[in-house]
C-alpha cells in the first residue's frame, strides 16, 4: 500500500512537470484582463470536470476578494454552467444532452467574455458545442485538458495541458491548476489595488 501511495505522488508530480507554466500565464493573464474589463466568466465540464468547474467559479468569485465583506470591491463576474441542474436536465430533456452547456452560452455570452472548458479527453460532445457556441459569439475560448487534448485542443483559442492518460490524476492536475490561478490572481488584483493608493 505504502508503495502504490508512493509512486501515485511520483507519477502526479511528473504529471504536474508535464504542464507547460506559459500556458498557465496565458489563461491568468485573460482572466485578469476580464476582471480589469468586467466581461464575464463561463466554466463547465463533465463528471469530475462539472465539480471543479463549480470550485473554480467559487473561488475565483470569492477567493479573489480582498476583503469580501466591501461591497464597493471590484469583482470577477464568474459562472459555473454545471450549477443549475433544473436548467441543464430542461435542456438535456427539451433538446439534446450534448446542449446542455451551448444553450445556456447562448442566453448569456457576449463577445469578449472568457470561456473555460475543463476536460480529460477534450472530446465531450456537450463540451464541444459549448465551446462551438463560444466562438459564434465571439468570446475568448480557453480548455484544461488532459489525454492528447482530443478535438477540442484544435478548437480553443489557448489550453492548459496535463500529458496523462489517468483520469483521476488529469482531474487532480486540474484542480491544483485552479488552485494555483486563483492564488495568483489574488495577488495581482491586490498589487493592482495597492497601486492605485
Amino acid at each position: 500500500m505504502v508503495e502504490y501511495i508512493k509512486s501515485y505522488f511520483e507519477q502526479k508530480k511528473r504529471d504536474m512537470d508535464s504542464i507547460n507554466p506559459e500556458d498557465v500565464k496565458v489563461v491568468v493573464d485573460a482572466l485578469f484582463q476580464a476582471w480589469k474589463d468586467g466581461k464575464q466568466v463561463f466554466i463547465f465540464g463533465n463528471g469530475g470536470s462539472a465539480s471543479t468547474a463549480s470550485h473554480f467559479a467559487c473561488d475565483l468569485g470569492k477567493g479573489t476578494l480582498q476583503k469580501v465583506y466591501d461591497p464597493s470591491e471590484k469583482r470577477f463576474r464568474v459562472i459555473s454552467l454545471t450549477d443549475n441542474v433544473a436548467v441543464m436536465t430542461a435542456f438535456a430533456n427539451d433538446v439534446h444532452f450534448d446542449e446542455v452547456f451551448s444553450q445556456q452560452l447562448n442566453n448569456l455570452v457576449n463577445e469578449g467574455d472568457v470561456v473555460i472548458a475543463i476536460t480529460g479527453s477534450g472530446n465531450s460532445p456537450n463540451v464541444i458545442k459549448g465551446i462551438e457556441m463560444a466562438k459564434r459569439f465571439k468570446a475568448k475560448t480557453f480548455a484544461f485538458l488532459g489525454f492528447d487534448g482530443g478535438k477540442l485542443k484544435d478548437m480553443v483559442d489557448h489550453y492548459i495541458h496535463v500529458k496523462s492518460s489517468h483520469y483521476g490524476r488529469v482531474e487532480d492536475c486540474h484542480l491544483m491548476l485552479h488552485h494555483l490561478i486563483t492564488d495568483y490572481l489574488h495577488k495581482k488584483i491586490k498589487e493592482s489595488a495597492n497601486q492605485k493608493l
